[in-house]
């Protein structure tokens, strides 16, 4: 078992340091009130009180996250807001990773992890998890022909492409002036730009679009973009 100031660090994304002096300073207990010191040996699911307040400690931390619009999917990243910005007050932040990506002008719903393992199997195009997209396109789309083959050979699979009624748009969905149509797809490919270049080939343009749904996960309508909240993921997508 890890020492508990390790798993502490870990936890809240504080420096060995901070945690040492807040063992120091008495302000670490144990579930019963009692003093703890850092080096002692508990289980990654221990339960401790830091100034009065009760937290758990996880082995892992799984967070779905209401992506906005004008932040990349990076830990890190020179020109734009990342992503990681906005998880900062999760526990473990550090050890967080995004399950996939969505670009710089698509909102939605993002997963999170600290489990690699998890990240691996669920964006793995072999797992071929669906995901559901909104969108606001400048123009009708035509039908999509049996077999669609993208310009680079790409052959999405498409499980579902319909005329969306407004009263059906996720409110995440961001319409500017010239849309001229809303429209959903579901695919359980996952190429780059893929929801973009297949609009293209059917003779449309995407002016707005926000992933609602990933596998068995759906965007709440009332969640805030930037804002998370914590979900149990299952160590494998469900079969499709």
């Amino acid at each position: 078992m890890p020492r508990i100031d390790r798993i502490i660090a870990r936890h809240l994304g504080l420096s060995r340091q901070d945690v040492a002096s807040r063992f120091r300073s008495g302000r670490i207990l144990d579930a019963n009130g009692g003093v703890l010191a850092g080096t002692e040996n508990l289980p990654e699911d221990a339960r401790v009180v830091l100034d009065g307040a009760p937290i758990q400690l996880q082995p892992h931390v799984h967070l779905l996250l209401h992506k906005p619009t004008g932040c990349v999917t990076a830990l890190v990243d020179a020109l734009h807001p990342t992503v990681a910005e906005l998880v900062t007050d999760a526990p473990c932040p550090r050890d967080l990773r995004p399950i996939g990506r969505l670009d710089l002008d698509t909102s939605g719903l993002l997963l999170w992890t600290t489990d690699g393992a998890r990240v691996q199997r669920w964006a793995h195009p072999r797992r071929a998890v669906s995901r559901t997209y909104h969108a606001s396109l400048s123009r009708p789309f035509d039908r999509a022909p049996e077999g669609l083959v993208l310009r680079d050979g790409t052959q999405p699979d498409i499980v579902d492409l319909r005329v969306l009624d407004a009263a059906e748009v996720h409110p995440a969905l961001s319409i500017p002036r010239d849309g001229a149509q809303l429209a959903t797809i579901t695919i359980r490919t996952g190429a780059y730009h893929e929801v973009r270049r297949i609009f293209a080939a059917l003779g449309s343009e995407v002016v707005g679009l926000t992933r609602v749904s990933f596998g068995p996960f759906a965007l709440p309508r009332d969640l805030a973009p930037g804002s998370w909240l914590a979900i149990d993921l299952p160590a494998d997508p469900p079969a499709q």
